[in-house]
């Protein structure tokens, strides 16, 4: 039984033996103190005062007296207005943090025995990644490190959208004007070669279109009739047809893309266990047609073309094979569904798509469910909003996408500068030096993304996301630093702050106490994550904490403290703070200094 549980069944008592009135401690409920006022907990008195018969605070003291008088724990309360705050013993919170301390892992969750799948990333193969990129892989990344903390089996997928008319665009430029031409030749990572032979198609393309348009032609007409859209159009039924010198250049492109995704993948530090290709699942899913045919789930119109109709489900009609038999996005994510269960077992699979995606994933979910697959109810969309930047603050590569390269180096680049000028490098080596701007500048970018709700559209400051004040990563990263300098001293001089014993320590300070509660409510915040799919959650927590770290070394001393168990209890306070912000930050994807 925890604390809260423990404090709600005293209520309960305090309820039958002052009131003559039972209720059920599971109806009762404690709620965080507000920080303006004194106590831990708050029991509201409202909703029982015609129970009590008598005024909130009459009400209140009856039962808070009742509290410090029955609860070993409960050392005073105070009633403002219909509100019991409740305080508890230092003795409590000292026992607390030593129990805290005996966990390997701050937050730690037994395993579930159920496995989820969380796909992200799901790039396309004709250009780098980009600003969308990274929201994407570093919420992806975060929600399975959180849902892995939380006890499930983890499988992180990658399903890469490998073929169709995009990368056929970038092969017909290539075919037109690449001249044999490598990345090792143009000094550029594979991605980024493949994608500008990408940007070398649409304006060949446009002005293709505008020469047939003052021609005579429609826009429309101009769009079908353009020479290279043909061209790249007859490629795709070449790959589709297997056509040997159509797949191999299609493989030598893709492989370019490839070793530059991965290289980036490892600048992001973030990584899959499983890959999908879109070009090995395409075909998927036409025998569910048939299924759903059969169970009358689907139905076909007079022109061959099969139909999910959901009209009674507040959805409309959606098309799942066209009347020529050839797939759809849906058929192919209907088939793709049965692969990753087939393939892993799993109870949970986690979508990590834009909200443009809403409807697709709300129809693909309803109709897994009609077809009544084992997973359909454990189907999860994790609808994430769009990524703005200030207008001039970042340049690109084209003009119109930031790149996820050039982003990530321009943020350490700002670490360093940053840095520099604060003078929070004395005593570096170079290479030590190298590594804390690249752990500050992927730190300030990933927390920054990651601190908003993942359903709200954001704008992303590189400025103000590497600031050392303020809710950011490079804040977060000095408190650790900070600790970790704390523990070095305690290291030096031998104090003995690992043991856990507290003997002798009789009373805490109240900024003490909050640190306690905070870091005890953890796991709790770990719970509330993988639940929400929400890494704003721990980034919250987080800044929240390091926050009150920060209050509690402005106001309290440490090693100019006299008592010996008082200092060691704060170092130990200290050490479990730092404990907490490492595994914190982790769930993240993000490391932290040990100096700074």
């Amino acid at each position: 039984m925890d604390i809260q549980e423990s404090i709600l069944k005293t209520i309960a008592e305090a309820f039958e033996q002052l009131f003559n009135h039972k209720v059920e401690s599971e109806n009762l409920s404690l709620q965080a103190t507000r920080k303006e006022f004194e106590g831990s907990y708050t029991f509201v008195l409202f909703p029982f005062l015609r129970v009590t018969k008598s005024s909130p605070e009459q009400s209140g003291e009856k039962i808070g007296n009742f509290l410090k008088d029955n609860h070993p724990s409960v050392a005073d309360f105070n009633v403002v207005k219909g509100f019991l705050n409740i305080s508890l013993s230092s003795a409590f919170w000292i026992e607390l943090l030593s129990k805290l301390m005996e966990e390997k892992t701050p937050g730690h969750f037994e395993p579930r025995n159920q496995k989820v799948m969380v796909e992200y990333s799901s790039p396309n193969t004709n250009k780098p990644l980009h600003l969308g990129h990274l929201r994407n892989n570093f919420l992806g990344f975060s929600v399975s490190n959180i849902l892995s903390a939380y006890g499930y089996e983890v499988i992180k997928t990658n399903l890469v959208n490998d073929r169709g008319i995009h990368i056929c665009k970038s092969m017909v430029a290539y075919q037109k004007l690449g001249n044999e031409e490598t990345p090792e030749m143009a000094g550029m990572k594979g991605d980024h070669l493949v994608g500008k032979y990408y940007v070398l198609f649409d304006k060949a393309y446009k002005k293709q279109m505008e020469e047939l348009v003052a021609k005579g032609m429609t826009a429309d007409e101009a769009k079908k009739e353009a020479p290279w859209m043909k061209e790249a159009q007859d490629l795709l039924v070449k790959w589709e047809q297997g056509d040997e010198e159509t797949v191999n250049l299609w493989k030598k492109l893709n492989n370019w893309v490839y070793d530059g995704f991965n290289e980036t993948y490892k600048k992001m530090q973030v990584s899959f266990d499983q890959y999908y290709y879109e070009s090995d699942t395409y075909l998927l899913g036409k025998d569910i047609v048939s299924e759903g045919l059969e169970k009358k789930v689907f139905f076909k119109k007079e022109n061959g073309s099969v139909w999910a109709d959901l009209s009674d489900q507040g959805l409309d009609e959606k098309l799942v094979l066209r009347a020529d038999g050839t797939s759809v996005y849906m058929t192919q994510d209907m088939g793709t569904a049965d692969l990753k269960f087939k393939d892993h077992g799993i109870d949970k699979s986690v979508y990590v798509v834009g909200n443009e995606q809403d409807y697709h994933f709300e129809v693909l979910f309803k109709i897994m469910q009609l077809l009544e697959r084992p997973y359909a109810n454990n189907l999860h969309h994790l609808s994430y909003g769009m990524v703005d930047l200030p207008s001039g603050k970042m340049k690109s590569r084209e003009g119109t996408v930031v790149d996820a390269d050039d982003l990530i180096q321009e943020m350490v680049d700002t670490a360093r500068t940053h840095t520099q000028e604060l003078g929070k490098i004395d005593g570096f080596s170079k290479e030590e030096a190298e590594k804390l701007y690249e752990m500050l500048g992927l730190g300030a970018i990933k927390y920054f993304l990651l601190k908003v709700d993942p359903k709200k559209r954001m704008l992303f400051n590189p400025q103000e996301s590497i600031e050392f004040q303020g809710n950011t990563g490079p804040f977060i990263q000095y408190t650790h630093a900070r600790i970790a300098a704390i523990l070095r001293k305690a290291d030096q001089i031998g104090l003995d702050y690992k043991s856990n014993n507290f003997e002798g320590l009789k009373t805490l300070e109240a900024v003490e106490n909050q640190l306690v509660y905070m870091l005890s409510d953890y796991s709790k915040k770990i719970a509330l994550a993988a639940e929400e799919l929400s890494p704003a959650v721990i980034a919250q927590y987080l800044f929240d904490l390091a926050k009150e770290y920060n209050r509690f070394y402005a106001e309290l001393p440490i090693f100019s403290e006299t008592k010996n168990e008082v200092q060691a209890f704060r170092v130990s306070l200290s050490a479990q703070v730092a404990k907490t912000i490492s595994a914190g930050m982790k769930l993240l994807g993000i490391d932290v200094p040990q100096k700074m």
